[in-house]
């Protein structure tokens, strides 16, 4: 027994019915639950948006010849990184309300109207459209890129194996069907 326990279990100690016992657990559990949080604790560096990122967003929409402080610039990552946490908290409880893991963008903008943030929510759902219709002609540009070239080299080799296989046939292998003509 360590000396955690120890004290865990004297301090719930001379109970008969054993709820000394389960005080104990309880702590332990707790414990662990709190070292848990303390490992998964993440470092101040991997918990904010890259400060490059962040710069090169807030000169974008500066004049060319504004100058932004390195102060500015970490006192707008901490802001952003907060309020990019804030917001996918409140999504993620409301996924968990649903028994769902994985967050989306209704999600998001739902959370935004939650939180006040009504005028982001308008905007985001409008960019939230658009970007699901350029993914959509994508994915339908990548399908037809995919299927084209299949289907081309697929029906030549038909072609060419039902030609050579077929022995009614005495015309070469190598000739197109242009060229064999139809068979009768």
């Amino acid at each position: 027994m360590s000396s955690e326990e120890g004290r865990s279990n004297s301090q719930g100690g001379g109970d008969v019915n054993g709820a000394g016992a389960a005080e104990g657990t309880k702590e332990e559990v707790e414990r662990t639950a709190r070292q848990n949080q303390y490992v998964a604790e993440l470092r101040e560096q991997d918990r904010w948006l890259p400060i490059n990122n962040v710069s090169r967003l807030m000169k974008n929409t500066l004049p060319a010849t504004a100058k932004v402080s390195k102060d500015a610039k970490e006192c707008m990552q901490e802001c952003v990184s907060e309020f990019i946490s804030f917001v996918t908290s409140e999504a993620s409880d409301r996924c968990a309300a649903d028994k769902r893991k994985t967050i989306n963008g209704e999600d998001i903008l739902i959370s935004l109207h939650a939180l006040g943030f009504e005028n982001y929510a308008e905007v985001l759902k409008i960019y939230l459209a658009k970007y699901r219709q350029q993914q959509a002609l994508k994915n339908q540009m990548w399908y037809e890129e995919e299927e084209s070239p299949a289907d081309k080299e697929r029906e030549p080799q038909g072609q060419q194996a039902g030609w050579e296989q077929a022995p009614e046939h005495s015309e070469p292998a190598g000739q197109s069907v242009s060229e064999q003509g139809s068979p009768d």
